[in-house]
């Protein structure tokens, strides 16, 4: 493979400078007498010293804990069964929310025009109003949550609420069909549903109701359903079984508390399936979320207090997850619902231009989308906030490359990401470091042994073959739900290669550190 002539972006040796990455390199450099010059020396020593990279992380991204850890990794060949700091404890909420100060936390925009603010401080009282609906309702560690809701704030609520008292999040959007959120949450048992009344797409107005019902139908261990008048500000909470209002769970002024749980707690149940069997529940500990989506979003992207961070996404996507565990980071999240192109194929760029956003986050067919309809956003809106621009959800053709930097700014950070609900993070991933080559991933992920391997397991540069990951990482999934032999966990990700994560994606390594992915088996 020949490696493309010239980069299409290069960091400026300001911006190089100045950014976490740098910084964090210097830090590594010092503390462990790291030999560390570049990023691909960063990366090789990531793999090769797991505890100390990974101890670096906790503590250069000020992980929050009430208890350290007495050892980094245990069974550190074991994969899966490697463990991650041991002894831990923490909470995966508390981490998000522990900037009180009345700064900006996040913006809501829908398609319909709706605008909503909540301050830090807002979103903390909110959180623990909602918390205490929950153990009202007799939640408590361990137990699932659910929600049915489009991407609006009382989502980011009602998880950091969940993950605060040590449950379980697991959401679907409502654009999915009734039948097939079912089938997800008839297999984790939640308690307590949190569900808006409706939602609006593409000028539309769909009524969610028929299917909440449906759902306390075909779930019985649906004890509570917590109703978001989203579409119908005079909606009952009569109109659900046993139905309470949002804005009346749980008692207003009261103390936000944190449960303190070890490392390895489950926090997230993620979902994935490939049509021919029940969907995977993918159980994410808290800890193993938490220190991928700091790394990712702090070094990875560069993110900070001064960010405003938008990724087009719904709740039930990985991309949601690394949205709002921006508030970590002291960013401000921006969230928006509904279509991005119609009626409207500029919102997104207008809301862009409006609130300043510094990160946004799409997907390969809305930026193709933009070109096919001759959309040129740099002349029609102030862009000038704008650093960087991330993809997900598939490869991104060269040609988007191209239409972004001609068309929606030139000089902005553009990296496809290899993103994956798997692992809660990404196998390829943005560099503030380094240049942007068209059709090709930046990097591959700090601390993942990420390789591309034959038929035989023999690994590949500049050819294409499967996708994976050949030593621990502490964001490997707790397991399935309901697995309990790990039958279904085994066969999903290391029957092909023993003891090897296999993502079941045909990828390429680039002869200059990048990474091509180019389908899903």
């Amino acid at each position: 493979m020949e490696p493309a002539a010239q980069p299409l972006w290069t960091p400026s040796a300001e911006r190089a400078r100045h950014c976490a990455l740098a910084r964090f390199s210097h830090y590594v450099q010092e503390r462990f007498k790291a030999p560390v010059h570049d990023y691909p020396s960063l990366h090789k020593w990531s793999v090769e010293f797991p505890e100390h990279f990974w101890s670096a992380v906790w503590d250069f991204c000020e992980v929050r804990c009430s208890r350290g850890s007495q050892q980094i990794i245990a069974d550190a060949t074991h994969l899966p069964g490697a463990q991650w700091f041991v002894g831990a404890q923490l909470n995966y909420a508390e981490n998000l929310l522990h900037n009180g100060h009345d700064t900006l936390a996040l913006i809501f925009r829908n398609e319909s025009g709706e605008r909503r603010e909540l301050t830090r401080q807002q979103l903390r009282s909110e959180v623990a109003r909602i918390a205490d609906g929950l153990k009202q309702a007799g939640v408590k560690a361990g137990d699932r949550v659910a929600g049915y809701l489009p991407n609006i704030p009382e989502a980011v609520i009602a998880m950091l609420a969940t993950t605060s008292i040590g449950a379980i999040w697991s959401s679907c959007s409502p654009d999915c069909d009734a039948s097939a959120v079912v089938d997800r949450f008839v297999q984790i048992t939640p308690r307590v549903l949190f569900a808006a009344d409706g939602h609006r797409y593409a000028g539309k107005s769909i009524d969610c109701l028929p299917s909440i019902a449906e759902l306390c139908e075909e779930v019985p261990s649906i004890e509570r359903v917590v109703l978001v008048p989203y579409l119908n500000a005079g909606v009952t909470a009569e109109r659900v079984p046993d139905g309470v209002l949002f804005d009346s769970f749980g008692r207003t002024g009261q103390t936000l508390a944190f449960a303190q749980l070890p490392f390895e707690q489950p926090a997230f149940i993620l979902y994935s399936s490939d049509g021919t069997d029940a969907p995977k529940c993918i159980v994410h500990s808290a800890g193993g979320a938490l220190i991928q989506q700091l790394k990712e979003n702090i070094l990875h992207t560069d993110m900070g207090a001064e960010d405003r961070c938008f990724y087009f996404t719904a709740c039930d996507s990985v991309m949601w997850n690394a949205l709002v565990s921006g508030l970590a980071t002291g960013a401000t999240i921006v969230l928006f619902d509904g279509a991005p192109l119609q009626p409207d194929p500029t919102i997104l760029w207008r809301m862009a231009a409006e609130e300043r956003i510094t990160l946004f986050g799409t997907n390969p067919q809305f930026l193709a989308t933009c070109e096919q309809l001759g959309l040129r956003p740099r002349e029609t809106f102030d862009l000038s906030a704008l650093r960087t621009v991330l993809s997900a959800g598939g490869p991104l053709s060269p040609a988007s490359y191209r239409y972004v930097y001609r068309d929606v700014h030139p000089d902005v950070q553009l990296s496809s990401l290899a993103a994956a609900p798997d692992i809660m993070g990404c196998f390829g991933a943005a560099c503030p470091l380094l240049p942007v080559y068209e059709g090709e991933i930046q990097a591959l992920g700090l601390g993942l042994k990420v390789e591309v391997f034959d038929a035989a397991g023999r690994p590949l540069i500049g050819q294409q073959g499967e996708l994976v990951c050949t030593r621990p990482f502490p964001s490997v999934p707790v397991g399935f739900w309901g697995d309990t032999e790990a039958e279904r966990f085994t066969a999903a990700y290391f029957a092909r290669y023993p003891h090897v994560w296999w993502q079941g994606d045909r990828a390429t390594l680039t002869p200059h550190g990048g990474l091509i992915v180019h389908s899903r088996q």
